[in-house]
């Protein structure tokens, strides 16, 4: 192996500037000159936090006949998509909503965040992005946030001894700004602000940098420019791992665990230094309130906190301060983000005593995806062919987990000629006769628990995985092998309450297998019917017959060149194939003429594909037609005459190069669908 070159790699690859950049400092006339250039680097978390969001763009759609915003920040750009989340757009759209409001001081602010759903939900995902996202923000110039430290050129007993102390919960430099001047300086700094973002000072600086300030102001008698002397501004890098800005508190056993974790707690060891316990050099400003300040703090399992938690909880929401051990209230500035499960939420409401809680609180539910394109893309993230280069997935195998793990979580629809799977089709942007946007949007409406119960993704996840081990020999993973997987793991499932609940899943599961049935017939059709010059010309025939049925006129045979009916048998045989009925036959002929007809007015022409149903319906035709030619029940016999191996193989050469099967599955799914042919042939007889 090359030797190489560390230092050089390192020259050519870190850069230095960006270190610098980053550890700026100056001092506090350097900031003020700063504040005055860019306004926004005083902004407060919630400001922040929205405006991180916002900054990585924003596109719209319509769904249901409202303007839905697709918020590009959840779609993971720092990690390529790792903890992206998808299908709960609207819910999304309310959390920046509610970003929105705090940021312009509505009253939210002084509200715990909570994220309500299922297991497994992404509740955690968006907790991970927007702490990801604050670390990448406050890195750019665009989100950059400044501090401040005290240092004494001599070794000072006002900082303890040493000559450095950085404010130990990261404050605000601007919060040094005496009270009695503050409304004047602020005035002053806004009259020629046009930034849109005005400057404020809320709330005074913790125990420990008020303590400092007063001592340096009778040290220099009350002269502040001095006092200005021995602060220096540096700029602020949020970092989870440091503990600078973004704090996470999880519950443990309630013995081993106090508020102290929450709010700080006294350093012994400085008590003999200080002289007291009251002192706040003597104090570690640690807890996660604390060192969460300027940022956010993020409560796991909240509402499985102990009560005396809960009650540090709302006067850090509503008052915005919390009360260290022994000190005054001390202010904050963070946001506050929880999230929790459905029966802890119910212990919540129920709980007559924590009426005080539930009043600060606003929750944001976040409920299993219900649409099947987006629960798809969860899995394609984790199981696709370049993570698993070495198995090759089966067309639908990734749509039928989904698919399963969907129906599970829909409510059963309250009209009866409506089935779950229509339903699933439908959320999922598919057209049914007799149904449109407005009664999809009413099925949406009436279906209140809808995403709130059901199979997780990691259940999916965890069975893909599962299949990929036990078949990842066989080169390629199909939709039976996960589905065996799915189904054997309800045996097992801790989530599954009743029998019920196991017999409704394996009654879905049983349906997705039949929808799978059909698509790979659909499949194995479509490859054998894909001759486009055949369909053309099986289409022109009927569109001619269907021309001379509706203007009763009569249409010239080809071979004999007389004059006859349109051939009723003919078009019959298309139409029944999409189970048009005899009689809507007319309703169906003359929606395709009167297509065609405004069509032409516009100077276009009618292409096949234009009508799904035909098309379908011609697909089917065709098939028919040359199913018995390519005698497809032969392939499940050992003996096949080398014509028909011939045609075989071209079928699965279409079945590789247009609907991405490979060698295995393309031969899995002719032989599947040549046994139910074969179930067919056998029951006819």
């Amino acid at each position: 192996m090359a030797r190489m070159d560390i230092g050089r790699f390192m020259d050519e690859n870190f850069k230095v500037s960006d270190f610098t950049h980053l550890h700026w400092n100056g001092g506090f006339q350097d900031y003020v000159d700063m504040v005055a250039e860019d306004p926004r680097i005083t902004r407060n978390s919630f400001q922040r936090i929205h405006d991180m969001i916002i900054s990585f763009g924003t596109s719209n759609y319509t769904e249901y006949k409202k303007e839905i915003t697709r918020y590009h920040f959840f779609d993971d750009p720092l990690e390529n998509g790792k903890d992206a989340v998808y299908g709960i757009d609207v819910h999304l759209m309310k959390l920046v909503n509610f970003f929105k409001a705090a940021s312009s001081g509505y009253g939210t602010e002084k509200r715990v965040l909570l994220l309500h759903g299922p297991v497994g939900s992404a509740k955690s995902s968006i907790a991970r992005l927007l702490k990801k996202g604050l670390e990448h923000y406050a890195k750019t110039d665009q989100g950059r946030m400044y501090t401040f430290e005290w240092f004494d050129e001599d070794i000072s007993d006002i900082l303890g001894g040493t000559r450095l102390f950085p404010s130990p919960m990261h404050e605000e430099p601007l919060k040094l700004i005496p009270l009695s001047v503050r409304k004047s300086f602020l005035a002053a700094i806004n009259k020629s602000n046009n930034s849109g973002h005005k400057v404020n000072i809320k709330g005074e600086v913790c125990p420990a940098d008020r303590y400092i300030y007063n001592e340096y102001m009778k040290k220099y008698s009350g002269n502040w420019k001095l006092v200005l002397g021995h602060i220096r501004v540096k700029r602020l890098v949020l970092s989870e791992k440091d503990r600078i800005g973004i704090g996470t508190f999880q519950p443990k056993d309630e013995k081993n665990q106090d508020s102290t974790e929450l709010t700080g707690d006294i350093n012994y060891r400085k008590i003999a230094q200080y002289g007291s316990d009251s002192d706040p050099r003597a104090f570690n400003f640690d807890g996660e309130f604390n060192i969460a300040n300027r940022g956010m703090v993020e409560f796991i399992e909240m509402l499985k906190l102990d009560v005396a938690f809960l009650y540090d909880l709302l006067g850090a929401s509503q008052e915005q301060s919390i009360k260290p051990k022994k000190f005054a209230q001390t202010d904050i500035d963070e946001v506050i983000l929880g999230h929790t499960n459905e029966p802890e939420y119910r212990k919540l409401q129920n709980n007559e005593f924590m009426e005080a809680l539930r009043d600060r609180t606003v929750k944001i539910d976040v409920p299993y995806i219900t649409r099947l394109d987006q629960e798809v893309k969860i899995y394609h993230k984790d199981f696709n062919a370049e993570k698993i280069p070495h198995v090759h997935i089966a067309p639908h195998t990734i749509e039928m987990a989904s698919t399963w793990a969907i129906l599970t979580r829909l409510e059963e629809p309250k009209k009866s000629d409506l089935t779950k799977l229509q339903k699933l089709k439908l959320y999922n942007g598919k057209t049914l006769p007799g149904y449109n946007e407005d009664n999809v949007k009413e099925l949406r409406k009436e279906s209140v628990r809808e995403g709130l119960e059901g199979i997780s993704p990691r259940y999916i996840q965890d069975k893909i995985s599962n299949s990929l081990v036990k078949n990842g020999h066989v080169g390629c993973l199909n939709p039976f092998m996960v589905f065996n997987e799915l189904e054997a793991g309800l045996k097992h499932h801790a989530l599954i309450s009743s029998p019920e609940q196991s017999d409704h899943f394996k009654e879905m599961l049983a349906v997705s297998r039949q929808e799978y049935e059909d698509i790979v017939k659909n499949d194995v059709q479509k490859a054998i019917s894909v001759d486009e010059t055949a369909i053309q010309t099986l289409c022109a025939n009927y569109i001619d017959n269907v021309k001379a049925y509706t203007q009763k006129e009569k249409i010239r045979n080809k071979y004999s060149n007389r004059l006859e009916d349109a051939d009723e048998r003919f078009m019959r045989s298309i139409e029944e194939k999409i189970d048009i009925p005899e009689s809507r036959k007319d309703d169906f002929r003359r929606e395709i003429m009167n297509y065609i007809g405004a069509l032409a007015i516009e100077g276009k022409q009618f292409d096949y594909k234009m009508n799904e149903r035909l098309h379908r319906a011609l697909e089917l035709k065709l098939f028919e037609d040359q199913k018995d030619s390519i005698k497809l029940t032969t392939i499940i016999s050992k003996v096949v005459d080398k014509e028909t191996q011939e045609k075989i193989d071209v079928v699965k050469s279409r079945l590789i190069k247009n609907f991405g099967y490979c060698e295995i599955c393309a031969t899995d799914a002719l032989n599947f669908v040549a046994s139910i042919f074969a179930k067919g042939d056998s029951a006819k007889s």
